[in-house]
C-alpha cells in the first residue's frame, strides 16, 4: 500500500474520531463572521453592530460583520447556506431573506427551514400604523368602519412591493374585511411623505424618530401597533389584535448557521447571544433603533422561521404579490 495514502487514511480516521462534543469544547478558537446580507448603514447592519461588541465578549473571541448584499438579502443568505457548518460563518438574518424572499424570488437557491439551523431569535420591531389627519378615523374601529363603508377609496403606501409593510397591510386588511389600494413606493421615506402630504391615506410602517416627531406635530394620527399586546415603542397606540382578534405582524432579526452545524455549537452560540442579549446597555440601543431585544432557545427561533415562511407565503400567493 503506498504509504503516503495510509498515512493520509490514518488522519482522517483519527478525525473522524474526534465527537461532535470535543469539537465543540474548544470553539471558537478564531474569529467568527456574522454575515449582513445588506449594504452597510441600513437597518440590518445597524443591528447587527450593536450585536457585534456584546457578542464578541460573550463568546470570547472577535465577531466579524461582512456585507454581502443583493437580491434582497437572498445573496448572502445563500452563501451562509453553502458555508463550512463549523460555526464560524453565520448569517444575521431577518423576515425578508428568511421567510419573504423564498416566495418572491423561486431561485433564490436556498430553502428557509432545511438549509439553515436557527440559533437565536435577537429582537423584533412592530409596525406602527398612522394616517393623514385629513383621513375621518381616530381609532382602530373608525378606521375600519371607514373602509368598509367605502370600499377602494383609502390607499395604503408601502416600501415597495413584496415589502414587509405592504403584506402586513395585505395580511390586516384580509383579516379585517377591508377593500384598500396599495401604492408602493421606492423606501420607507417616500412611503411616509406620502401619508404626510395627503397622497396616501395611511401606512402599516417600521417605528423612526422622524415618525414620532411628526405624530407629536399632530401631522399623522397613531392608530394602532401591530402587536398582540401594549409596545413600549408605541405608548398609547391601540395593539391591532384588539379590534382584529390574533392579529400580529412584527419585522425580526435572528441568527442562523449552515445546517449540519453541530448542536453543541448551536448551544455555545445560542448562550453566548442571551448572554450579550441580557446586558441592559444594548436592550437601550436596540429601543433606541425601534427594536426590543428578545432571544430564546434555538428550537423556538426555529419554529418562527418555519411558521412565518408559511404565513408570508399563503399572504404572497393569495394577493398575487411579484416584483415586478
Amino acid at each position: 500500500m503506498n504509504m503516503r495514502f495510509l498515512g493520509a487514511a490514518l488522519v482522517g480516521l483519527g478525525l473522524s474520531l474526534v465527537s461532535p462534543a470535543a469539537i465543540a469544547a474548544g470553539y471558537p478558537d478564531h474569529p467568527v463572521t456574522l454575515v449582513v446580507p445588506y449594504p452597510p448603514g441600513g437597518p440590518a447592519d445597524t443591528m447587527a453592530r450593536l450585536l457585534q461588541q456584546p457578542l464578541t465578549e460573550s463568546l470570547g473571541q472577535q465577531v466579524v460583520i461582512e456585507n454581502r448584499a443583493g437580491a434582497a438579502g437572498a445573496i448572502g443568505s445563500h452563501d451562509v447556506a453553502k458555508a463550512a457548518p463549523d460555526g464560524y460563518t453565520l448569517l444575521f438574518t431577518n423576515v425578508g431573506p428568511s421567510a419573504v424572499a423564498p416566495a418572491l424570488q423561486p431561485n433564490v437557491g436556498y430553502d428557509s427551514v432545511k438549509d439553515f439551523a436557527a440559533v437565536s431569535l435577537v429582537s423584533r420591531s412592530p409596525l406602527l400604523l398612522v394616517v393623514n389627519p385629513s383621513v375621518p378615523a381616530n381609532s382602530l374601529a373608525e378606521l375600519i368602519k371607514l373602509a368598509k363603508d367605502k370600499p377602494g377609496t383609502l390607499i395604503y403606501s408601502s416600501a415597495g412591493a413584496g415589502s414587509f409593510g405592504h403584506l402586513s397591510t395585505a395580511l390586516f386588511a384580509e383579516a379585517a374585511g377591508m377593500e384598500m389600494i396599495h401604492v408602493p413606493y421606492k423606501g420607507q421615506a417616500p412611503a411616509l411623505t406620502a401619508v404626510l402630504s395627503g397622497e396616501a391615506s395611511m401606512s402599516l410602517t417600521a417605528p423612526s424618530g422622524a415618525m414620532n416627531e411628526y405624530i407629536k406635530q399632530g401631522k399623522l394620527k397613531l392608530i394602532g401597533v401591530s402587536t398582540l399586546e401594549p409596545s413600549p415603542l408605541a405608548p398609547g397606540a391601540t395593539p391591532i389584535a384588539t379590534v382584529v382578534p390574533n392579529f400580529d405582524s412584527a419585522y425580526w432579526f435572528g441568527v442562523t448557521a449552515p445546517a449540519k452545524t453541530s448542536p453543541e455549537i448551536i448551544a455555545k452560540l445560542n448562550a453566548a447571544i442571551n448572554a450579550a442579549l441580557a446586558k441592559p446597555a444594548l436592550q437601550q440601543k436596540f429601543l433606541d433603533t425601534g427594536n426590543i431585544a428578545e432571544g430564546g432557545a434555538p428550537d423556538q427561533f426555529a419554529a418562527l422561521i418555519a411558521s412565518e415562511a408559511a404565513r408570508w407565503r399563503e399572504v404572497i400567493a393569495k394577493n398575487h404579490v411579484t416584483l415586478n
